[in-house]
């Protein structure tokens, strides 16, 4: 054999190869007697393994066991079948080569024309809530090593991953034989199968596995235990990071015309990649930005709420009025008078069902995008009454990634989704003037809840549960404070202020103090919190610290 394997190799063309011999083995049964009697029609000889072949001969059609071929039987509860190199050998033989010809022969091995695989229900496992056991044993060793040694040697060798391919190699058969431009597509098919099973696992393990691994040192002693904690914050994020998506949809451009663009989506998102549209023209990658930020915020509430947001910006933010008849249709009416010439052209996003009554003062403001949990059918017939709006259903389950990524050169940058959840002013710190009175408390905590949603630096004003200023992504926070008193006008007067962050000088909360502001909440934490309390307490104003900040970039 040695003299072969140093033989000068000279690559023999072939393009067309005609079928002769294929090994099937699949999960999903989808299409296989079809293809099982087809491919016997033409006198392929089939080996299969397990259930595959059980089907295939219960069928009427001769089919060789695997262990015939290996000599040796199937074993381990079926872990080990096609693990063999009289399998692989008739797989990986590149015929192209007469010295690989000569060695199958040497050997009694025949070569493989046709691979067909399809691999373990890992994913569908995963998501039925199956013990980890049992998803575990879904992993699939045997057909990965099939499919990526069928996809290597694609010059002699036709892989077929997905039953949708098979009316191609039945359709090849009859033509006499797979075509090279063939093999190379499917082989390409092949990769990304195997690609997305190797992250699914991948994904699973990080988030199944990982629970467990705590699960276990809280049993354990508590030397243990520190030294576990050590590594914990490094637990959301894996030495690699697979990103599981798959391309939805080409759009029509990216951010600007001369830029492309396309969708992917996760499986098994539940977010705004996953909404049902109803109606209008395609979206564009600014209608997902934007519709994406207006969830954001709409979403922060338990209350009825709505947001309107134009460049990933909210310029109208508010819950419903208390005892309002329709309260959706309230917060949309409240959100949309902090700012009307902002959301002209906007993104509207609710967090409730659209009513008719919502539909009806949206119906009279030009639109991008309105999406929502839900239409009233009346709400739907009076908005596709308008060409150009698009009507988006969330998913029914909507809910944020629990990661978020940032795509830099060279790299991505990868943090936990800020999820804080205790708005309550419970916790606050009363630093300057007066105990405000329930309902300012209340319209801090609103305040200070819709000031997550504005990008940085971030001032916003509000009264009654509505915002009526918002000053945002500013690079200083006096300008901040500017945009949001200007953009409130008269009602600044008697409204409540939130700061994402602590005020670095005295300089812009004192452009909140001489527009009539009544309380101020923010963080806290500058080196010169002396001086801005001493401003606010000058002032008469009352202001809290939460010691929390909400930077959003």
């Amino acid at each position: 054999m040695s003299g072969h394997t140093n033989a000068p190799n000279t690559y023999r063309n072939r393009d067309k190869i005609r079928i002769e011999r294929a090994l099937i083995s699949v999960s999903d049964k989808t299409g296989l007697l079809e293809l099982a009697a087809a491919l016997k029609a033409d006198g392929v000889e089939i080996v299969s393994t397990g259930s595959t072949a059980a089907t295939i001969r219960a069928a009427g059609y001769d089919v060789t066991d695997v262990s015939a071929v290996t000599g040796f039987p199937e074993s381990l509860d079926g872990r080990v079948k096609t693990l063999h190199p009289g399998v692989h050998a008739g797989i990986l033989a590149d015929l192209r080569l007469e010295t690989h010809e000569a060695q199958l022969e040497e050997l009694g091995i025949k070569a493989f024309q046709l691979v067909i695989v399809n691999l373990y229900p890992f994913v569908e496992t995963a998501l039925s809530g199956a013990e980890p056991a049992d998803v575990i044993e879904q992993i699939d060793i045997g057909g990965p090593a099939l499919v990526r040694a069928s996809a290597k040697n694609h010059a002699n060798v036709a892989i077929v991953v997905d039953p949708a391919s098979y009316g191609e190699i039945i359709e090849a058969v009859g033509a006499g034989g797979s075509t090279l431009k063939l093999r190379q597509k499917l082989a390409s098919l092949a990769f990304e199968h195997t690609a997305d099973y190797d992250l699914s696992v991948s994904a699973w393990f990080t988030e199944n596995v990982y629970d467990q691994w705590q699960d276990d040192v809280e049993a354990l002693d508590q030397d243990v235990e520190f030294a576990a904690d050590e590594d914990e914050d490094e637990a959301p994020f894996p030495g690699g990071l697979g990103i599981e998506v798959t391309r939805e949809a080409i759009l029509r451009y990216g951010e600007n015309s001369h830029q492309a663009a396309a969708l992917y989506v996760g499986e098994g998102g539940r977010g705004i990649a996953q909404a049902r549209q109803l109606h209008g023209k395609e979206m564009s990658y600014n209608n997902y930005v934007d519709a994406d930020a207006a969830v954001r915020a709409a979403f922060d509430f338990s209350e009825p709420a709505v947001a309107i947001v134009k460049h990933a910006n909210p310029c109208g933010i508010a819950i419903a009025k208390p005892n309002a008849p329709d309260g959706i249709a309230s917060a949309h009416l409240r959100a949309h008078a902090c700012d009307p010439i902002s959301a002209f052209g906007g993104v509207i996003a609710a967090n409730r069902v659209v009513t008719l009554a919502m539909a009806e003062t949206v119906n009279g403001i030009f639109t991008e995008v309105l999406v929502a949990p839900g239409f009233e059918p009346a709400a739907v017939d009076l908005l596709t009454q308008k060409k150009n709006i698009r009507l988006l259903e969330l998913p029914a389950d909507y809910e944020r990634s629990s990661l978020e990524l940032h795509q830099i050169s060279g790299g991505l940058l990868v943090q936990e989704t800020d999820s804080f959840e205790d708005f309550s002013s419970a916790g606050w710190t009363l630093v300057a003037g007066p105990e405000v009175d329930a309902a300012t408390r209340t319209d801090l905590e609103f305040a200070w809840k819709s000031c997550r949603s504005v990008k940085s630096n971030a001032i916003l004003l509000a009264h009654a549960g509505a915002s009526v200023g918002v000053g945002m992504g500013q690079v200083n926070r006096v300008d901040s404070c500017h945009l949001a008193v200007s953009r409130a006008g008269e009602r600044a007067e008697g409204s409540v202020a939130a700061s994402d962050a602590f005020f670095p000088f005295a300089d812009g909360l004192e452009v909140l103090l001489e527009a009539g502001i009544k309380a101020v909440v923010q963080p806290g934490g500058s080196v010169r919190d002396p001086e801005v309390i001493a401003a606010a307490t000058a002032a008469g104003v009352s202001m809290y610290f939460t010691g929390e900040r909400h930077f959003f970039h």
